[in-house]
């Protein structure tokens, strides 16, 4: 554990050239007397530290120090090569380059760690997108990534799903995120942090401003708290239908998890053995082909738009295969 601690004391040091005692506890999770020791540890083993006290004061390696990876353990070999995304770096135009890192890595292991990345790589594959889904296309995703890792503020032409369908809009891109095989940008506004997806980037400049990223940003944390949200500005609305005992057990495999546990915390029987549920819905109009995957084995109670926006659709539907089926009595006569 100490010996993990102390390579990872140096990799810290060498990839922010300088660190406090409390950045360093705070980054391990431990006391910053521990850092103390460490330190102590290291300088005594010949790694050329020194400390400098002050507001700009901290902890740094004298230049031309560098550590290599012979202390990686079995599990650190293993995770660094189930931690690649090789389709995700080819979008960003970085595939080559992606390529490159892992051949020098694996030339850098001991021949038993090597053989053992080797056999990762062959047996565990990352397919991001969906089922029957192909991911975007992101004409402009390079020039996106570049404006986001150099800070450049960027105008671009969107199109997004309300009216007015097509706007534009000047935005400082702070990051991207790869969801289910689609790009997503997370940028800000001149009044607040808001997502765009890629593919729907119309057209794109890169402006001269820059910006910096503010204080205490965090990607991760900024998209976990957008996926939690997310269902709740999305579903605006509720429906409350009647499953039947067959309809009810088959909802893991038709509707996403959100209208999934919504149905079963509402869940009620009644006397015929039907289960009345109450699910968030977008509008009718997107509720509606989810209902219908469902037949006669539900019943839609509520709200009456909803309602009759399915009825209208059934009478439409039975008109067209009435006047088939006369077509095609028509024609059978015709034959005899």
């Amino acid at each position: 554990m100490r010996a993990s601690r102390l390579v990872s004391i140096l990799l810290l040091l060498q990839n922010r050239e300088r660190m406090t005692a409390q950045e360093l506890a705070d980054a391990l999770e431990v006391s910053v007397r521990t850092v103390y020791r460490d330190m102590e540890s290291l300088s005594a083993a010949g790694v050329p530290l020194y400390g400098v006290s002050g507001h700009d004061g901290g902890y740094r390696i004298l230049g031309g120090f560098r550590t290599r990876l012979t202390g990686l353990t079995v599990d650190e070999a293993d995770s660094l090569f189930l931690a690649g995304i090789p389709t995700a770096a080819a979008d960003l135009g970085m595939g080559p380059v992606a390529t490159a890192v892992q051949l020098k890595l694996m030339a850098s292991l001991p021949a038993e760690l090597r053989d053992r990345a080797g056999r990762i790589a062959q047996r565990f594959h990352l397919d991001a997108p969906r089922w029957y889904h192909e991911a975007d296309h992101t004409p402009h995703l390079g020039v996106v990534a570049d404006a986001v890792w150099n800070s450049h503020t960027v105008r671009m032409r969107y199109l997004r799903w309300t009216e007015p369908h097509e706007i534009t809009r000047t935005v400082q891109p702070y990051g991207l995120v790869l969801k289910a095989g689609h790009w997503y940008l997370v940028a800000s506004t001149a009044e607040e942090l808001r997502t765009y997806r890629i593919s729907r980037i119309i057209d794109l400049h890169v402006l001269d401003e820059r910006f910096d990223l503010p204080d205490g940003f965090d990607l991760a944390n900024y998209w976990q708290d957008y996926l939690k949200n997310f269902d709740a500005r999305r579903h605006r609305d509720e429906a409350t239908l009647r499953l039947s005992p067959n309809a009810f057990h088959r909802l893991p495999y038709l509707w996403e998890p959100a209208t999934i546990e919504a149905a079963h915390q509402s869940a009620a029987p009644d006397a015929d053995g039907w289960t009345r549920v109450t699910i968030p819905i977008e509008s009718a109009e997107q509720a509606l082909p989810e209902l219908l995957k469902l037949g006669a084995d539900a019943e839609i109670l509520g709200p009456p738009a909803l309602r009759a926006h399915l009825t209208e659709t059934l009478d439409a539907m039975t008109r067209i295969y009435r006047r088939s089926d006369r077509q095609f009595a028509g024609v059978a006569d015709c034959e005899r």
